[in-house]
């Protein structure tokens, strides 16, 4: 079905990869992937304490470079990585949602060494293979450790609805507000139900606070009056951590387990082998988090809510998503954009993170699910259960001179211990 209905695409039934549609649109279609992304690539920002609008910026940049280092053949887009939101916040000490991060370039030197691990994994996939990841971290695996990231964020999300009452309640119509979106709507509404479930929120508040002179802060409106429609974002030099870099780095598993995913998915979904640019696809992503990071952006990755939408109208047209680019980046050249989410009230900001951050523990759930893992196998039933305790409960190692936390504990622990009972059961079985 297409968000179009109304306009004949060129063909019926699925337009590949290496088709391509006429020029209006191909257009229409990449500003459709730009509101698809919008609401991710700007939240996760604001959770960090980072631009958005440089964010919003680096994207488009960021897929333009996947485009180029994939050769057009596989259709994605890069927004900003939610997986990089607990291992920010624990290298920088920032309360999330509460304005802009003080320690930022910390996390930027953390990222951009994430990065070239990345990059160095897509160099290895494209002369061995991507068979060795498959068997390193099989659902099992991935799905704790897409969990623990939630799990792991929990405390965090409750903290930054506020102190007070009123903050409190607003968090709750917050959550209310983007479940009413997830359940009572349907097509592209439903697909943005984070972006709307805000905006819904954020007018309540306005009516609350501005109108009524109820409960919270009034919103500042003028700051948006004030702004210009076009400027520069604001860029920051990154600084290298041992501890933030020992702390960032590890999530790496977590970038290529979501890529390897998305490409198997839309590998399924237009019945092309893209296996052949899996290790092109890592290296376009981890360059493009490098290039991020060293701007003042946050590190990027692959995104279903696009994979969403290419699903929805069977269109796979790779020229899609650069048209998609080019808008993303004239938009994080408006500092007007940029005033607009400045405004946004920390209780409504803590009420998303609370949806957000669950909804990726559920989505660690969910790779078991679709996957089948068996949890009454024991290797299984230990992997994912000793992963989400060490991750839920920010279980941290001191390494020397660098600590490992929570998240970094998990993913290497569930890695090591997965391969340690295979290893056992293989010897028990001869």
């Amino acid at each position: 079905m297409s968000y179009f209905p109304t306009w004949k695409l060129k063909t019926e039934g699925i337009i590949a990869p290496d088709e391509r549609l006429p020029t209006g649109q191909t257009i229409a279609l990449g500003l459709q992937h730009v509101v698809a992304m919008f609401g991710s690539t700007v939240l996760a920002p604001i959770l960090m304490g980072f631009d958005p609008n440089l964010a919003v910026l680096m994207s488009g940049i960021g897929t333009l470079i996947f485009f180029a280092l994939v050769g057009g053949h596989v259709p994605s887009y890069l927004g900003s990585s939610f997986a990089l939101i607990g291992v920010v916040i624990a290298a920088t000490g920032y309360a999330a949602g509460t304005g802009a991060n003080p320690n930022i370039g910390v996390a930027l030197g953390g990222i951009i060494a994430c990065g070239a691990v990345y990059a160095l994994v897509g160099l290895i996939v494209m002369f061995t293979g991507v068979q060795w990841i498959e068997k390193l971290m099989p659902p099992v695996v991935t799905g704790a450790v897409v969990a623990v990231i939630g799990l792991n964020l929990a405390p965090t999300a409750v903290r930054s609805v506020g102190g007070t009452d009123f903050n409190a309640w607003m968090a709750v119509l917050t959550v209310l507000c983007v479940g009413g979106v997830a359940v009572f709507t349907r097509g592209l509404l439903q697909k943005l139900l984070i972006l709307v479930g805000l905006g819904l929120s954020y007018l309540i508040y306005a009516i609350l606070s501005n109108v009524l002179g109820i409960g919270g802060k009034p919103i500042d409106f003028s700051l948006i009056a004030n702004a210009p429609w076009f400027g520069m974002p604001s860029f920051t030099s990154p600084v290298f951590s041992v501890d933030a870099i020992a702390l960032i780095v590890p999530v790496v598993i977590i970038l290529v387990g979501e890529n390897l995913g998305h490409i198997k998915a839309v590998t399924a979904m237009t019945g092309r082998n893209l296996d052949p640019y899996m290790g092109r696809a890592f290296l376009g992503d981890g360059i493009a988090t490098m290039v991020s990071g060293a701007c003042g952006g946050t590190g990027v990755t692959t995104y279903g809510e696009n994979i969403g939408v290419m699903a929805a109208t069977r269109v796979y047209s790779t020229l899609i998503f650069p048209v998609a680019a080019l808008f993303a980046i004239v938009l994080g050249f408006s500092p007007k954009f940029g005033a607009v989410i400045q405004t946004i009230p920390q209780a409504i900001l803590g009420g998303t993170s609370i949806v957000v951050f669950g909804l990726i523990a559920v989505a660690g759930a969910r790779v078991w699910v679709v996957n089948k893992v068996d949890f009454g196998d024991n290797r299984n039933l230990i992997v994912a259960a000793v992963t989400l305790i060490l991750g839920g409960g920010d279980f941290t190692l001191n390494l020397g001179g660098f600590m490992l936390g929570g998240i970094g504990t998990a993913t290497f622990g569930a890695i090591l211990l997965n391969a340690i009972m295979q290893f056992g059961e293989k010897r028990q079985n001869r």
